[in-house]
């Protein structure tokens, strides 16, 4: 019976896991295809092309909507992406972006 109860407690965590980890990875994606080159692969950006850290506090204290909207119409230098990414990869991208403080 204990047996039982483990791999029921067991499922249950890889089963809130897994979503999150699979969120983060499709996140991580379409980072690297569609921003890495303006923003760098670690989000560090490129003083060249005067592009701010994403890790930087200005970025970070973003909201989501805020950081949706940049993404979306495109702020500055920084193109619209309305049309070229879904709304789900967009959500994707912005939780990407919060784990890189």
């Amino acid at each position: 019976m204990k047996w039982l109860q483990r791999i029921a407690l067991f499922s249950f965590v890889l089963a809130l896991v897994l979503p999150q980890l699979a969120l983060a990875d499709s996140g991580t994606d379409t980072f690297k295809a569609k921003c890495a080159m303006c923003h760098g692969a670690d989000g560090a950006g490129k003083p060249a092309m005067g592009t701010k850290a994403l890790s930087g506090k200005d970025i970070q204290k973003m909201s989501d909507a805020d950081l949706t909207a940049a993404i979306t119409n495109g702020k500055g230098k920084m193109p619209a992406y309305k049309g070229k990414l879904t709304d789900a990869q967009i959500s994707d991208v912005v939780k990407f972006v919060h784990t890189l403080k």
